[in-house]
């Protein structure tokens, strides 16, 4: 066992007397040491209930005759720190998690690592940490929360922003409004669409990086601790045959993950973040992999933002097996790729589907509810390197109209909050990319209360940041090159025709090659936000979009 060197031989003494005073006793030294990477935090209700689901982890994994040694990692909540600076520690954080597990399975020698997630970056955070240890691992999604009710409303937190919106133009009371905050969130658990935890929860099921089935389980459900504790089995088992994520991913796993993504009309921050576990893993991925997988996989689950049931409601349907089982008899996913437990996909999902009688959230690929999935890049003279597209969360695949270009979330907040945007409108948002803001913050304040108002079939939104999972509308970002390093957006000017033509993947402001040059002759570059600390030292070091904004390599990998 790789933990041996820590706990084994003469000069260790002083290792195992300090390990003693923590609970290790005798027999214990014979058994593989686990890190528990714990994200709890009791600063918003994603996280709150993962010291419980520790407490089951660390219990199971005892039974299985392992001895578990848990730690905490930093978790961030998008839906707290949306529309304000907070929203920069965001992205920022997905490194931090993955340098935290990757640190200290490096410096306690841990056989195993186990993460448990479940605010956005979490997620994938863990599962880049732990492909970065080297040893057998998993990630434990915390599970969705319970919709909330109002009337004969459920809601989830995007109700929420888009009330603002409404209220703003009128369309509800103060009172309301209240009231839709009031019963929003009901208590522990992410948010409760397919948004960005939820669809990647469901890609690392897919990945085989969370056993099957369980990452849908809901945080308050009863079958949870059960589910918890067998997980725990799973990965004891994974160290005695010493099964290592880069065993099993590969690119076939991760377009199985696309799939997914695309047939459950899933977040865009699914390709930042797939994007930057290929990197880990060492599997070629790129935009372009996204805009085809999508192309043949139909939207099979009617899921919001865009569709009609929450996450706790696929799970009552059947949770993420039922969906996987569609798109397996469809031939949209590879089934034969290997899994956290050494079996293959397919087997899992026999092992481990259902369906609730006459349920209505997962359709077979016949009678699919769209086409084609939900993620669509698009390239042209705005987005040389590519730009992303969530289509499933609107029916418009043609758009031309002037620019309105505001150089930070909170002067196009205000415009839309004081009725200055017009439908017609393209809304554009730049110096929020990965560098310029640092850490691409996501728009969806800005994005909900446009819909909130009534404009989101009537306008149109770029940025070079990003959108939270549950956006909706004609909203494109990930726009790369950004503005900071003198992406094109950078060269925009109020009133500028911008077209947007979804079928040919364009994206293209309508002037002259000559006039852009002469722009670009002119722009001159920003000073950076921060000049010390962790937000300059990500800064200087994070990609662009099109690369996941994962953080260079200083070997150039």
């Amino acid at each position: 066992m790789r933990s041996d060197r820590i706990k084994k031989g003469l000069q260790q003494a002083p290792a195992r007397a300090m390990l003693r005073a923590v609970g290790v006793g005798d027999e214990d030294f014979s058994r593989p040491f686990v890190g528990v990477v714990n994200t709890f935090t009791d600063g918003m209700p994603c996280n709150a209930h993962l010291r419980q689901l520790a407490l089951d982890l660390k219990a199971g994994l005892k039974e299985a005759g392992v001895f578990p040694f848990e730690f905490g990692a930093p978790a961030i909540s998008d839906g707290i720190s949306m529309g304000t600076p907070g929203m920069r520690a965001s992205l920022v954080s997905r490194e931090v998690i993955a340098d935290s597990v990757e640190l200290v399975a490096q410096g306690y020698l841990y056989d195993g690592m186990a993460v448990l997630s479940a605010c956005d970056k979490t997620i994938p955070g863990g599962a880049m940490g732990v492909i970065r240890s080297g040893v057998p691992g998993m990630v434990l999604y915390g599970g969705t929360i319970a919709p909330g009710v109002y009337g004969e409303r459920k809601l989830t937190i995007v109700e929420v922003f888009e009330a603002v919106g409404q209220r703003a133009a009128g369309r509800i009371s103060e009172e309301e409004l209240l009231e839709i905050e009031r019963r929003a969130i009901p208590g522990p658990g992410a948010c409760g669409g397919q948004y960005t935890a939820n669809t990647m929860a469901m890609a690392l099921e897919v990945l085989g990086l969370s056993p099957m089935g369980y990452n849908a389980i809901p945080a308050v459900h009863p079958e949870k601790p059960k589910a918890t504790r067998k997980a725990a089995e799973v990965l004891a088992e994974a160290i005695r045959r010493d099964w290592k994520p880069k065993d099993f991913l590969t690119r076939k796993s991760f377009l199985n993950a696309i799939a997914a993504v695309a047939a459950t009309g899933g977040s865009t921050n699914a390709v930042l973040h797939l994007l930057a576990l290929a990197r880990e893993a060492g599997v070629e991925l790129s935009l372009e992999d996204f805009d085809r997988i999508s192309r043949k996989t139909p939207v099979i689950a009617d899921l919001r933002p865009w569709g009609t049931y929450t996450a706790w409601e696929l799970y009552e349907a059947g949770g993420t097996p039922l969906v996987f089982k569609r798109l397996l008899e469809a031939g949209l996913l590879y089934g034969e790729e290997r899994t956290v437990t050494g079996r293959t996909l397919e087997e899992e999902v026999e092992a481990h589907f259902r369906e609730a009688e006459g349920q209505r959230v997962v359709f077979p690929v016949e009678k699919a509810l769209k086409p084609q999935g939900g993620l669509v890049v698009l390239f042209g003279n705005l987005a040389p390197r590519g730009a992303v597209l969530k289509l499933a969360g609107t029916e418009r695949t043609f758009f031309e109209g002037p620019a309105r270009v505001f150089d930070s979330e909170e002067e196009a907040m205000a415009k839309v909050l004081a009725g200055e945007i017009r439908p017609g409108d393209v809304v554009v948002i730049r110096y929020v990319g990965p560098k310029g803001a640092p850490g691409m913050p996501e728009m969806l304040s800005v994005t909900s209360a446009l819909v909130g108002e009534g404009l989101g079939p009537e306008v149109a939104l770029l940025t070079d940041g990003r959108f939270s999972g549950g956006t909706r509308g004609l909203m494109i970002g990930h726009i790369a090159p950004e503005a900071f390093v003198g992406g094109p957006i950078a060269l925009l000017e109020e009133g500028d025709r911008v077209r947007i033509d979804v079928e040919g993947r364009r994206l293209e402001v309508l002037l002259p090659e000559e006039e852009l040059e002469r722009r670009r002759a002119r722009w001159q570059p920003r000073p950076p936000a921060f000049r010390h600390g962790l937000f300059a030292r990500y800064a200087a070091l994070v990609r662009q979009a099109d690369e996941g904004a994962a953080l260079e390599d200083p070997t150039g990998a």
